[in-house]
């Protein structure tokens, strides 16, 4: 292929060497798997940067997914829980995955239902505003359970919804 992106056609290598070195460009494989390999007249180091530019905008396009934990313990007090179930709203609310974290110490360890009942509960609580990407389960001392937001929507949280109901 020419400078311009037109077909040259089948040429010998030394024929496309020697046009390169006259139009002061480098000869430049594109296509290597091709029976014949396609070869290409351009500036490497204008195609490098403009390759980089492309890779660059591409890298600012995608969406970082931030994981955020909440820890809390099986026997929590009702007023720290619903701190901790704030905490957790808001979270899935800026639109972050949540790891929600039960610590269990000494004999609490022989219980694990009560934090399996208190991560279905948070569940439960936060269901307006995700979803359970991965089931509690058990990790040495600690339960662990991952929220993930829904997909954003143009309709309004139930807690948006309650908040101007009460201004009213």
């Amino acid at each position: 292929m020419g400078p311009n992106g037109e077909q040259v056609g089948i040429v010998r290598i030394e024929d496309a060497l020697r046009l390169a070195e006259e139009a002061d460009l480098d000869l430049v494989e594109v296509a290597p798997q091709a029976r014949p390999p396609v070869a290409r007249l351009m500036d490497y180091g204008k195609f490098k940067y403009e390759s980089a530019q492309k890779a660059r905008e591409s890298r600012r396009n995608q969406q970082m997914t931030v994981i955020k934990e909440q820890k809390l313990r099986p026997k929590i007090d009702p007023h720290d829980y619903e701190t901790k179930k704030g905490h957790v709203s808001r979270f899935l609310a800026q639109g972050n995955k949540v790891k929600v974290t039960i610590m269990f110490r000494g004999r609490e360890q022989s219980r694990p239902e009560l934090g399996f009942r208190l991560l279905e509960r948070l569940a439960e609580d936060v269901s307006d505003l995700a979803f359970i990407e991965s089931k509690p389960k058990q990790d040495g001392r600690n339960m662990i359970m991952v929220l993930a937001p829904h997909k954003k929507t143009k309709t309004k949280s139930k807690a948006t919804k309650e908040a101007e109901g009460a201004e009213s």
